[in-house]
Formats: C-alpha cells, sequence, structure tokens
C-alpha cells in the first residue's frame, strides 16, 4: 500500500531566501488589489511562521485560507478599517473584512501609538479576518520597548466543545504576549486556548504523520492519533489541560477569556451563540465576523524607577541560568527558539516542504522550473 503523504514528507525541503520569498507573496496579495505596503505587511506576517518554524501558520495557508478568503470576497482587499469609538487610550474599530495579517498588524502599532501617550494603549475591533500568528504582531510592541498582548476568537467558526460537552461551542482563541527580554531574543508567548491549533493538525495529516495522544479525542473521549480524523469528523481538539480532572477547565477558562475580550467586547460573532445548539458535534460555522483584542503596555511609565529593560534582562537571563535536567536541553523562555531558528534561516533560507513549494509555484508565488509544465 502506497501513502501519498508519508511520500511526499520523504522528499528534501527546498530551501527559499525569506526575503525573496516575502517579495513574492507581497506581490501575490498586490495582485488580488492589496495596497502594496500592506501587502508587504500581511507577507511578512505570513511568513513569519516559516520563518520562527510556525509553519501551520505560514505559507501553507496561503492557498487553504487567505486566497479564498480574497476570492469568496469574505476579506475587502481595498478595505479600510474604520474608528467607532475613540477614548484615547481605548480605541474600537470596524476592521471592514479587512485582510487580518496587515490589519492587526496596524492595530498594534495603534496600541503602542496610544500607550505612549498614556502609558496603556487598547484596540478592540470586530469584523476582522484571520490574522496568522499572534506572536508576529505582540512582537511589534516588545520591538518598542513594551509589552504587547493580542488575543482573538474564531468569529461564527466552532471547533473545540466545553468540557463533557457534545457540542463544539468555541473556537481555538489564540493568545499572545510579548515584551522585551534579552538582546535579540523577545519574549513571545503565541497559544491556541486548545491543545494545538487545527493547522498543526493538518500539516502532520498533509505529512502523513500521526500525533501524539492528547491533541485529539474521539466522539466517545478516547485519544485519537490520526490527524485525519480531525477533518472527517471522528476527532475533536482537546483544550489546555487535557481532561476536567487534569486541567482541562483551565484552558477552556482561558479561551472564554479570549471569547469575552476580543469578541464580546467589541461586538463581533461569538461562538456560543444559539446557533451553535443545532451542531452536531463537529466544527461548523464559518469564521466571519472574527473580533480581536490588541493591548500595549508602556513600561517606562508606569514603573517607578522606570528600568524596565534592566529588570527584564535580569528575569530572563536568571531563567537561563536554572540548571537543566538534561544538559542537551537548556531552559528556555517562550520566543527563544523561535528567534533561533529565524537567525538561522535568513542566514541558510526557509525550508519548504517540496509539496509545498510546487503548490506555491501552481499559485504563481515560485517560477516553475526549467522544462516544468505549467
Amino acid at each position: 500500500m502506497t501513502h501519498p503523504a508519508k511520500d511526499r514528507a520523504a522528499q528534501p525541503p527546498v530551501l527559499v531566501e525569506h526575503d525573496a520569498l516575502c517579495a513574492a507573496v507581497a506581490a501575490l496579495f498586490a495582485s488580488y488589489g492589496v495596497p502594496h505596503g500592506r501587502a508587504r505587511t500581511a507577507a511578512d506576517a505570513l511568513c513569519y511562521g516559516d520563518l520562527t518554524g510556525l509553519d501551520s501558520h505560514g505559507v501553507f495557508n496561503l492557498g487553504r485560507l487567505y486566497l479564498p478568503l480574497l476570492e469568496g470576497g469574505r476579506a475587502d482587499p481595498a478595505a479600510e478599517p474604520r474608528t467607532v469609538t475613540d477614548l484615547g487610550a481605548c480605541v474600537v474599530l470596524d476592521s471592514c473584512r479587512a485582510l487580518g495579517l496587515w490589519a492587526a498588524a496596524e492595530a498594534m502599532d495603534l496600541a503602542v501609538e496610544r500607550a505612549r501617550l498614556y502609558g496603556i494603549g487598547m484596540v478592540s475591533a470586530r469584523r476582522a479576518t484571520h490574522f496568522g500568528c499572534a506572536g508576529f504582531h505582540t512582537a511589534r510592541a516588545a520591538e518598542q520597548g513594551m509589552i504587547g498582548m493580542l488575543a482573538s476568537n474564531c468569529g461564527g467558526q466552532r471547533i473545540a466543545r466545553p468540557p463533557d460537552g457534545t457540542l463544539a461551542m468555541l473556537g481555538t482563541n489564540p493568545l499572545s504576549v510579548a515584551a522585551p527580554a534579552l538582546d535579540g531574543r523577545p519574549f513571545v508567548l503565541d497559544m491556541s486556548t486548545t491543545v494545538v491549533p487545527t493547522g498543526r493538525i493538518r500539516t502532520a495529516a498533509q505529512r502523513g504523520e500521526s500525533v501524539p495522544e492528547g491533541w485529539l479525542a474521539d466522539p466517545a473521549g478516547n485519544p485519537q492519533t490520526d490527524p485525519a480524523a480531525f477533518d472527517r469528523g471522528e476527532a475533536h481538539l482537546r483544550w489546555l489541560g487535557g481532561d476536567p480532572a487534569t486541567g482541562a477547565y483551565k484552558g477552556f477558562g482561558l479561551g472564554l477569556v479570549v471569547e469575552l475580550l476580543a469578541a464580546l467586547l467589541p461586538g463581533a460573532a461569538v461562538g456560543p451563540a444559539p446557533e451553535a445548539l443545532q451542531g452536531d458535534g463537529r466544527p461548523h460555522g464559518r469564521d466571519d465576523d472574527i473580533g480581536f483584542f490588541a493591548l500595549a503596555i508602556a513600561p517606562e511609565k508606569l514603573r517607578f524607577d522606570g528600568d524596565f529593560p534592566g529588570a527584564a534582562r535580569s528575569l530572563f537571563s536568571t531563567l537561563l541560568a536554572c540548571p537543566p535536567v538534561d544538559e542537551t536541553r537548556p531552559v528556555r523562555y517562550p520566543g527563544w527558539w523561535e528567534a533561533e531558528r529565524a537567525e538561522t534561516r535568513r542566514r541558510e533560507g526557509v525550508p519548504l516542504p517540496a509539496h509545498l513549494h510546487e503548490e506555491l509555484t501552481g499559485l504563481g508565488v515560485f517560477a516553475p522550473a526549467k522544462g516544468a509544465a505549467r
């Protein structure tokens, strides 16, 4: 028996220069009508996943998610987000179905701008679309010496069940916090409130790999390690914490915190709406009218001695000095390994799976090899 996914995974990856990848993706977004500057921001946000090793949120999603949003009119390439409420430190936006890859970046930049004035800046948006890696956007605040936070629900899409529930009610509801830490190594926490995001499941399925026990469960609650079972409707994502007895209510509770801040606050679509009760246990609904919450804090305006950078360096360097259980696995904080990979991949190239490179060539991102059929 042949396994096409495994056969594809066995092919060596194709190395692509990072700036060239970003430029090519930006040109493709611009060809759909996204203004050039915003197309480049969107491309940088998307390729950040591949640069840092978070490939489930990288160009893997270009043909699967973002181009269909533009082609189907669910994202408006020429959208101009509109201010609904402006209280100085707090702003509410109607994102007007803008491509979230650039709109979330601009919202975080606006939060940073307001934090410079008021010590804190909050931007809440409705009618948004998927924005890729949340850490890309919060890292923009960290680069400005600030603490950044970003949370997003999944609009009207329902993926995960409440603990002990039989119907999907919430999305993966990602949350990210970033802050300055050591030079070139910011703290960047970027997580879904489920054990993993759906992209991790789908990339494993595409590679013909199994997933660890604890990521998925079948309808009876038993572990499921076949990632393809998720899209067949035969398995559902689990919350951080696993079972109720081991902490599932913590992940579920964090998912609800995101729903409150990101969607209920600005008036975006929420997962636990009455129509969720019409589900059959499988994921359903669409990720339209996403809500997100961007927060920036200017610590130098709030800390009594103004030395937040020095205190952060002390905190994170102390963590790194913790003796490891295994010398081959030193203690590191969230964001460290991503920064390491980014340095390496900027220097050596971004490795794309051969089948993904072929797919991107078909989309027009790369020129076909000489002699290849178009």
